[in-house]
Parts: C-alpha cells; structure tokens; sequence
C-alpha cells in the first residue's frame, strides 16, 4: 500500500513524496501554469503596469484620463471614473489575491493538520475536546463572521486571513483526524512503539508523512476560498481602502455604475482572475486525489 512503502523509506524520501507534485494529471499541470503565471506576474508588478494603481492620471491635453476606453491614449485596459488605469490596478491586484490566498491556506492547513494529528492519535478527552471546537467552528457562518470581524476591526486584508485561521480548519481537522485514525492502528506504527518511539517521534516520522497531501489538497482550496472572500468583502465595503485588490476593483466599479456605462473592460478582467485563481486551486486538487486516492484513475 502507499503508506506502508512510505513509512518504510527515509524521511527525506517519505517527505519528498508526500510533497510532489501532481504532475500526472492534465488539469493539476493546467492549474499549477495559472498559478506560475499570477506569481510571475505578481513578483514583476512593479515592471509589467506602467502606471501606479493609485495615480490620477491625465490626457496630453491635461483633462483627466476618466472613462477612457481600451486602447484610447495608450491605456491597455481603459482607465476609471477618477483616471486610474485598470491595467496597472488588475496587475498589482494579483499580489494582494496571492498574498492573503497564500498566508490564509498556510494557516487553515497547519492548524487543521495539527488538530487533526493530535486529536486523531491521542484519542480520549483530548479528542472529545478538539472536535467539540470544530463543532463550534462548524455552527459559525463563514462570511457574516469575516464581516462582523472587519466591522470591528481595522480595515485589513488580514482580517479574511484571521477569519479563515479561526473558522476554516475545521474541515482539513476533521478529515486529517479520521485519516489518522486508520494509521495509527497500521503495523508499522505498532512496530515502531513496541520500539520504544516516543509518541512525537511516531507522528512525526511515521503518521504526517502520510497525511501532507491532504493537507495540501485542502490547503489549494483554501487559496480560492480566501481570494473569494476577501473579493466579496471588499465588495461589500469592508475592506482595505489602501490595498488595491480584484476586490476593490470590483465595489469601485460597482459603485461608479460601470455596468450602465458598459465599461466592462473595468470589472470584467479582474472578475475573470478571480475564477482563473479559483478553477486552478480545483484543478490541482484533482491530481492530489489521484496520489491520495490512486484507484480512482484505474
């Protein structure tokens, strides 16, 4: 079986295969070159926009360069109501999306992971205690949550990253836990006790290996679910006003009624990046399910 041949190899071997990357599948390959295309793009923002995506600009005749359309006065995507360029906003906007899907999937994966290593290992009150937070973390609705939290707090994009860590690992815990409880009755777990291992060697030698994908798997999730909620706060106004984000763009052209003015170079390309960032963390979800789940493919 696969975790019996991992548990067998070194930990650098076990760790590098837990840790690979779905390279066997079509659809995690195609999400894996959206991702390197939005990192790429957000590494070189500041050479790809030509404009700074809060500068008010203006024509060669000194009018403000607002409502242009694409391609007028050399702008790529057109420019808002108040002369900003889009091309530059839709640019920049890929390191705020990146930064919190990243930070927030980082954090709903290692809590997730941790509560549900040591509540599926230990078992007793400690389980009992652990999964009663996850029943209270499940009973929360997600999105009034992050809203009350902006509401109270300073405007921020790290209040979808605090809302996430608090919430959203009850899913990857509770899916981790029922994993672990199938491994840690496995022979080579008892071997390895009946060797004198202490209870942290175990879990971390011998039970996370086998569990990384998933909490990797859950983890690209998390990164369209954070890029998610962070769009639909902004577009609710509760979010940074300082920080350009796909979001952002989105209530400014909401609120500046770019629908009735038919600018739909204006809220339509960071909408379509918002479903390209989404689609791809699905996408290399499908080929962690084939690693974790490897007769589905047969």
């Amino acid at each position: 079986m696969p975790e019996l041949a991992i548990a067998r190899s070194g930990l650098p071997t076990r760790l590098f295969r837990s840790l690979r990357l779905p390279l066997n599948d079509r659809f995690a390959v195609f999400g894996l070159l959206i991702y390197l295309v939005f990192v790429v793009t957000a590494l070189f923002a500041d050479q790809i926009a030509p404009y700074d995506p809060t500068e008010i600009l203006y024509t060669e005749d000194y009018d403000l360069a607002a409502d242009m359309r694409p391609g007028q006065e050399g702008f790529i995507l057109g420019t808002t109501s108040l002369g900003r360029d889009v091309f530059s906003q839709l640019v920049y906007g890929t390191r705020s999306a990146l930064l919190i899907g990243v930070t927030a999937a980082f954090m709903v994966a290692l809590i997730g992971s941790l509560v549900g290593l040591v509540s599926g290992y230990f078992g007793g009150w400690t389980d009992a205690v652990l999964m009663r937070l996850a029943d209270i973390a499940f009973g929360i609705p997600f999105l009034p949550f992050v809203i009350v939290l902006a509401a109270f707090l300073e405007p921020s994009i790290w209040n979808v990253v605090l809302a996430m860590a608090l919430v959203l690992w009850r899913d990857t815990a509770r899916v981790i836990r029922s994993q672990v409880l199938t491994l840690r009755s496995r022979g080579y777990v008892d071997a390895a006790r009946v060797a004198g291992s202490s209870d942290a060697k175990i879990i971390l030698r011998h039970i996370a290996p086998n569990i990384l994908p998933l909490s990797f798997l859950y983890g690209s999730i998390a990164i369209g679910w954070a890029i998610l909620t962070e769009a639909s706060i902004s577009f609710l106004g509760f979010g940074d006003p300082e920080s350009i984000s796909w979001g952002y763009m989105l209530q400014d052209a909401f609120a500046s009624q770019a629908l009735a003015k038919q600018a739909y170079y204006w809220f339509v390309p960071p909408g379509l990046c918002i479903i390209l960032v989404v689609s791809a963390g699905f996408f290399i979800t499908r080929g962690y399910e084939n690693i974790l789940f490897p007769k589905l493919g047969r």
